[in-house]
């Protein structure tokens, strides 16, 4: 790809293509571009020490003055939010906002599998192994840390932007397990850096078992990304119903991965057409990207997600 064009992803709700506004573009531009500096970045800056200490600098009460021009600049509605902006006390504070209660209605058809982020998705529909991303081959099996559960596999990537709500959420009621942590290095998951060759998906991750009466076993990867040093869980393991608040990522981008079998998830065909023409969809938490194929489950309920207490 041309990483000085315009990026251009689809707006779900109208089918028009709107130009992401990138974050911290001419870094990314410098580590991943052809530059002569480039090299020893990209040895430098995904080591985990840098985003560790990036993000620990976003969480002082210093960075809380810039919120406002974190707002401005990226375009971000925070009248979803739910405090007003003077309440949090750093800027990754507000970068892990819950949001005010209603503002993700969830798709309640016990058919229906649900975004478990705001992002930017891509819908793959039938893996046996790897899947090119942006010009960058992905292993799955490599993904999960572990052979591939099923002879064809559904997958949903979910790529939040730094301007996105960075909390993740169940796609579907089902019985959670604990995370495996894997991966160690933290490098940018933005096409500029897919399209350079840098193996994102490697990245230090979480990867969990949802085991779903609805679509059976799903795995869920959640993707470190650079200048993203920590990801935390605030849903134990246990039960969950679909929408439930699971966890936020902390200063940066990052992405979500739902891996499902084919023989029992569908991925919605605006997404699948999307991703074969090259392009990202945008997407919500709540809103339905795949249906039920195969046997007719138990059906769980759903309901809304908003500013719940952890």
């Amino acid at each position: 790809m041309n990483d000085r064009a315009p990026l251009l992803v689809v707006d779900r709700t109208t089918g028009a293509l709107v130009e992401e506004r990138v974050f911290g573009a001419q870094a990314l531009r410098r580590i991943y571009g052809p530059g002569l500096a480039g090299p020893l970045l990209r040895r430098l800056m995904p080591h985990p020490l840098v985003s560790a200490l990036y993000g620990r600098l976003q969480r002082l009460p210093s960075s809380r003055h810039k919120i406002a021009r974190f707002v401005d600049t990226l375009g971000i509605d925070a009248s979803e939010a739910a405090a007003p902006l003077d309440r949090y006390r750093s800027l990754d504070a507000f970068f892990g906002r819950r949001l005010r209660d209603g503002a993700r209605p969830i798709d309640a058809s016990p058919d229906a599998l649900c975004s478990p982020a705001d992002g930017r998705a891509l819908a793959y529909g039938d893996v046996t192994g790897q899947m090119l991303i942006k010009g960058s081959a992905v292993s799955v099996p490599a993904l999960l840390g572990g052979s591939l559960p099923f002879a064809r596999a559904t997958v949903l990537i979910v790529r939040l932007a730094p301007a996105d709500y960075h909390r993740f959420h169940a796609p579907c009621a089902g019985v959670l397990s604990a995370p495996r942590v894997l991966g160690g290095t933290l490098h940018s998951v933005h096409p500029i850096a897919l399209a350079a060759g840098a193996p994102s998906f490697n990245n230090r991750r979480h990867v969990s078992r949802l085991q779903s009466s609805t679509f059976a076993a799903l795995a869920l990867v959640e993707v470190g990304a650079l200048l993203v040093g920590e990801i935390e869980r605030t849903r134990a393991p246990g039960p969950v119903d679909k929408g439930d608040e699971l966890g936020l990522f902390h200063f940066g981008g990052s992405t979500v991965v739902v891996v499902a079998d084919a023989a029992r998830l569908a991925l919605d065909d605006d997404l699948l057409a999307n991703t074969a023409r090259g392009l990202e969809t945008l997407v919500r938490v709540g809103t339905r990207v795949g249906t039920r194929v195969g046997p007719q489950p138990h059906a769980h309920g759903a309901r809304p997600i908003g500013d719940v207490a952890r």
